[in-house]
């Protein structure tokens, strides 16, 4: 599937599995795929190697191009269609405006704590969870919270990829 593409194709196919970082499909097709990252697990290592041999900086940035979960780009019905769905799956296209400004401040204290934008892979998981991530998450230090927040930028791509994968084999 991935190792038989030319690079135009493989971009076209796999650049939006990682928020607006095309870069980091560009960097995987360069380094050469072979037949073993046929498989959605070895094509995410691969692309996911790309991301922990970046510097700090682009890592950074790679974290910060996300949208905030019920953020601006949300509510202004400007996130990419992968966001939309992720979020919607969640319940955080239909919040109370409690809510919404639940999120908003939990959303500024945590960027304030850190300063990067809350990451968390929310396919399948509750308004409830989300809130208890951000309260326990919040309590972290940088380190952990930066390593935190690329573990589920990994289970966002992941998932992303399992659901191409599938799309493609069905």
């Amino acid at each position: 599937m991935a190792s038989s593409d030319d690079r135009a194709r493989f971009l076209a196919r796999f650049s939006s599995i990682f928020e607006y970082s095309p870069w980091i499909a560009e960097e995987a097709f360069d380094r050469g795929l072979t037949q073993h990252c046929d498989t959605a697990d070895a094509l995410h290592q691969a692309m996911f190697r790309v991301i922990r041999e970046a510097s700090a900086e682009r890592q950074l940035a790679l974290i910060n191009v996300h949208p905030d979960l019920a953020g601006k780009l949300a509510l202004a019905d400007a996130l990419t269609d992968e966001s939309r769905a992720e979020q919607s799956s969640a319940g955080l296209d239909r919040l109370t405006p409690d809510e919404l400004a639940r999120f908003t401040d939990l959303n500024n204290a945590y960027k304030a704590r850190f300063g990067f934008v809350f990451i968390m892979a929310v396919r399948g998981a509750t308004k409830a969870d989300i809130l208890a991530g951000f309260e326990q998450r919040l309590r972290h230090d940088y380190d952990r919270e930066f390593r935190t927040a690329l573990d589920e930028i990994a289970k966002v791509s992941r998932m992303r990829l399992d659901a191409l994968f599938a799309s493609s084999n069905g």
